[in-house]
């Protein structure tokens, strides 16, 4: 999947993208993603409404847009982690963490999952049903870092366990049943367990 993240690039200068999407951001966890729509968003950044739907689109694409952005964030984090780690298990481990320790804090996050004020009639599905996609971008972004590490798996056998590893992730994301560290050990547990056979 293509996905141009290019406005999010560090240090670039704020974009009018960036402000709509903060807007609606903002919205969304105050009033419910009901609430928003493309006028009320043009008036808190100080728009036109034309200008709304030439940086962004209708209400659908806007509502795409922040779901990949909050990915893109959260991938960054995965990325630091396996960076920063030579060993395959523990960079699996830190990024897990990463991921769940982020999502505790997500404000947009919590919106979507809690599906209050009407937040499930759009942004839910990109999460769940209509969530292709994203766990396509996720699964190749993934397997970019796990290629440097010696694993012993094949590239067939890699892209499933990653796969399997971000559902399960996602799944904690969405509804947690411990708390980041414990569910960062016992992901990396059941890893090692596949890797030893």
């Amino acid at each position: 999947m293509a996905v141009d993240f290019a406005f999010m690039a560090a240090g670039a200068p704020e974009t009018t993208r960036q402000r709509i999407l903060d807007a609606a951001v903002e919205m969304t966890t105050e009033t419910g993603w009901a609430s928003v729509t493309m006028s009320r968003i043009a008036q808190r950044c100080g728009v036109s409404r034309q200008t709304v739907y030439n940086d962004i689109g209708a209400k659908p694409t806007l509502a795409k847009s922040l779901i990949l952005r909050e990915l893109e964030q959260f991938l960054a984090v995965v990325s630091t982690a396996f960076a920063q780690e030579d060993d395959f298990i523990r960079a699996i481990r830190q990024a897990t963490y990463g991921v769940l320790d982020r999502a505790q804090d997500n404000k947009l996050l919590h919106a979507v999952v809690s599906a209050t004020h009407g937040a499930d009639t759009e942004l839910l599905p990109y999460l769940t049903s209509h969530s292709e996609g994203l766990l396509g971008y996720a699964t190749e972004l993934i397997h970019e870092h796990v290629e440097k590490f010696e694993h012993g798996l094949t590239d067939d056998q890699a892209d499933t366990a990653i796969e399997m590893t971000v559902r399960v992730v996602l799944s904690h994301v969405m509804q947690p049943t411990k708390s980041p560290d414990e569910t960062a050990d016992d992901i990396a547990w059941l890893i090692s367990r596949v890797l030893n056979g």
